[in-house]
This record gives structure tokens, sequence and C-alpha cells, in this order.
């Protein structure tokens, strides 16, 4: 089994539950994703999408979904031209509680050689969770401006 090429941890204050609906219920991912949305219903097989001010940038299905500790779900990149014809790829969310803390481990899997997307997301995941975590924790995300992360045409 080959490692992850991304691999992101942090420590929240917040419970398992309030993490998990955090990732999965667009009320949530608007105020720290850049206004994205998650398309789901959340059973393994189902659709995933992320849509950001109402265009579709992601796409993907349910690999695995157990609330609120794991979940894990394809992602093909359909915005950027120099990325959407990557392979799709894997992402999985696991959620562990330690006390009043959450650990939350994100990993982001199957990049071909030189992928671009690969790129982006290192970029990208980075200011999605420390958003997400400054929510959870204060009630208020950052506003990070895209051109912040360096993302070729995500200016």
């Amino acid at each position: 089994m080959s490692r992850p090429e991304f691999v992101y941890v942090t420590y929240i204050e917040t419970t398992p539950e309030k993490l998990w609906e955090a990732l999965t219920n667009s009320a949530f991912t608007r105020q720290y994703w850049f206004d994205t949305e998650v398309h789901s219903d959340w059973k393994v097989g189902s659709p995933f999408a992320l849509v950001m001010s109402g265009t579709t940038t992601d796409t993907g299905e349910i690999l695995e979904a157990d609330p609120p500790r794991r979940l894990a779900y394809t992602f093909k990149h359909k915005l950027m031209e120099n990325m959407r014809n990557e392979q799709p790829t894997k992402v999985v969310f696991t959620i562990e509680a330690y006390g009043n803390l959450v650990k939350l481990t994100v990993t982001h899997e199957g990049f071909a050689a030189g992928s671009e997307l690969l790129d982006g997301i290192s970029r990208g995941w980075p200011a999605i969770l420390s958003g997400l975590k400054s929510l959870l924790e204060t009630g208020k995300a950052p506003a990070i401006p895209p051109a912040a992360l360096g993302i070729k045409g995500f200016e």
C-alpha cells in the first residue's frame, strides 16, 4: 500500500458530532470553505459534489460514512482545465475524540506523478482546515483570500 501524498492533522476543541456536522452540512462549509456547499446524502455509493458559489468544482462518490468517526469519498476536479483530466483521487477524514479535543486527520491520495491537483490541494486543504478549526472553536472563520493560496487559476 502506498503512502498518501497529502496528510494533515489538527486538534480541534469540539465534539466528534459537531465536527462531523461541520464537514457534511453546507450551512457550515460555506463559512470556512470559500462559500462551498457539500451535496450528498452521505450514504455509501451516493454521489458527492462540492459547489462553490453555484459552480460545481469537484465530484465523487461516498466510499465510507461512519458518523462521527470516518468519512471517505472519491474526488474528481471539474473546474480548472489543467486539473480536470487527472484521475480521481481519494479523501479520508478520520475523527478521534480525546477528552474535550478531537484529532482530525485528513488524507488525500491517489495522485499521478507530476499532478497539478496535488499542488493545488496541498495549498487549499491547510486554509480550509484552519478555517474549520477557527469556526468550531471561536464561532468565526477567517476570510482567507483565494489569492493567498497561490493556486494558479484560483485567484
